[in-house]
């Protein structure tokens, strides 16, 4: 992150970001459910199958699940709320949501910021993973699947055990989660 122009300010903007993060966590309600205003504890959440399959976990943010897609061709993190049966961003609860896109615009802000991407892809599809999932892919010019869409473009190509290794390191850092 040395040498960029910038890159102090995006750390200093992080570091308050950071901040006011830690303290919207520290009230965070419990989840009240997509149906209904009582809160109820949830100890059922998992991860779904084919993201442990497709995915290395990174570490757990206030609400989510940290995922770092098995693809080194892309910077791609995948956020999964830690609530069991939802499926859909508006059955989270309000104060879940609220919580979702704040993790979202921390990691996107980071990733753009270290990846010096051209656009951020952001998408909750859910199509073959039903399990309420947000991508966020860094897109450059000349990406193997630019200007098109990554999903389905063509073989992950997987993380090799050191490059594995630094990555989670960087992400961890970067989004100070805890190993």
């Amino acid at each position: 992150m040395t040498g960029r122009p910038g890159l102090i300010n995006i750390a200093q903007s992080l570091t308050v970001e950071s901040a006011h993060y830690r303290a919207l966590t520290r009230n965070a309600a419990p989840f009240a459910g997509p149906n209904h205003g009582s809160s109820v504890f949830m100890p059922s959440f998992s991860l779904h199958p084919q993201l442990a399959l497709d995915c290395h976990p990174v570490g757990d943010l206030a609400l989510s699940q940290v995922l770092l897609l098995n693809d080194r061709r892309y910077p791609w993190v995948i956020l999964v709320p830690r609530r069991a049966g939802i499926r859909e961003i508006y059955e989270l609860a309000t104060d879940d949501r609220i919580m979702l896109l704040a993790e979202s615009c921390r990691v996107g802000r980071f990733l753009m910021a270290v990846f010096d991407g051209t656009k951020l892809n952001v998408g909750a599809l859910g199509n073959l993973v039903p399990q309420l999932h947000l991508h966020h892919v860094v897109r450059q010019v000349g990406d193997p699947a630019w200007p098109g869409p990554v999903w389905g473009h063509s073989a992950a190509a997987p993380y090799r055990a050191a490059e594995l290794a630094e990555r989670i390191a960087l992400l961890r850092k970067g989004l100070a989660i805890d190993a």
